[in-house]
């Protein structure tokens, strides 16, 4: 069983394991030694990538930069100046979002549950347009479940928006571990993650440090609202596993699954602000520049990714490496 076929998700264990094996392969699994010249060596550990970036550009005023053209951008790998031989910056171009909502027990807490619902009713009728693809992933207990399939047409997404109840515990890590790889499958070149938690984490088998190094392999930019985050400590100790979980540990965690990955980390606490944080979203995404190169890697290790401008002094966010 796949970890996206259905409703019917595998638990945790089988997805994870998974993707760490993919992971970790290449440095821990024993090679066969035979002896090849050295042309034949480089040819044979050579890695040709294709890398796609989403650029979000800024003034100091915060005002997107639209008037941008390739020649203007400059991107290096490990500090390494890259030829960009891909270029998009179409705003009405369609985009394909999968919001990944955190239905555990404690989104039932002070309507929690309840006001997220009804933001991502506005966004499925009001924000999106009619060309966008939308999807519903769901967490909780240990499995994620694909409540709804990418699509233009929203009564599956509203459906199964409608049915869904807040229950169990939340394996937060384990869902930001996977569920890239479901958002990266959309149609759109235009791709974006919006993950909606109260931030507690209780029930995963990974660190957010493993689920991030699994996440940022994917192109897809990750929108963290952290909605109604625990602050006092006897609220947080219903539901902690391990002693550190804290209101600023949340934080300083959401935000490292957004700044790695080229998104934004919102944290709010009350509706009104969660529409405008879900509108906010929407209109970066159409701003953004797509920008492709090619890589060619001689090992798996992280490379680190930076982009500027060779001209204005513009607030610049990317996706930080892979």
């Amino acid at each position: 069983m796949t970890a996206f076929d259905d409703r019917k998700v595998a638990p945790w264990s089988l997805c994870l394991l998974a993707s760490l094996a993919l992971f970790v392969a290449a440095e821990v699994w024993p090679q066969e030694k035979t002896q090849k010249t050295p042309q034949e060596k480089a040819a044979y550990n050579v890695t040709v990538n294709a890398i796609t970036i989403a650029v979000t550009v800024q003034d100091k005023k915060g005002r997107y930069i639209n008037n941008l053209e390739e020649k203007d951008f400059v991107v290096y790998e490990n500090n390494e100046k890259k030829t960009i031989n891909y270029f998009q910056h179409d705003q009405s171009a369609p985009l394909s979002l999968t919001v990944l909502l955190d239905v555990s027990g404690s989104m039932a807490l002070e309507n929690k549950f309840e006001e997220c619902r009804r933001a991502l009713q506005v966004l499925a009728e009001k924000v999106l347009a009619p060309q966008d693809e939308l999807a519903l992933l769901v967490f909780a207990d240990g499995e994620v479940e694909v409540a709804a399939r990418h699509s233009t047409d929203r009564s599956a997404f509203l459906a199964a928006l409608e049915q869904e109840q807040a229950y169990g515990k939340t394996a937060l890590n384990d869902a930001v571990a996977v569920s890239p790889q479901y958002a990266v499958r959309a149609r759109n070149e235009k791709r974006a993650l919006i993950l909606i938690t109260d931030g507690i984490e209780n029930d995963s088998q990974s660190s957010a440090e493993q689920a991030l190094e699994i996440a940022r392999r994917v192109d897809v930019p990750i929108y963290v609202i952290g909605y109604k985050i625990p602050r006092a400590e006897e609220i947080l100790a219903r539901h902690k596993r391990r002693t550190g979980l804290t209101a600023m540990g949340i934080v300083e965690t959401l935000k490292m699954f957004a700044d790695a990955t080229g998104g934004k980390a919102f944290f709010l606490d009350d509706l009104e602000s969660l529409l405008a944080a879900i509108y906010e979203i929407k209109q970066e995404q159409s701003h953004q520049y797509l920008i492709g190169y090619t890589s060619y890697k001689d090992d798996d290790k992280y490379r680190r990714i930076r982009v500027t401008t060779v001209k204005g002094n513009y607030r610049i966010r990317t996706r930080q490496g892979y």
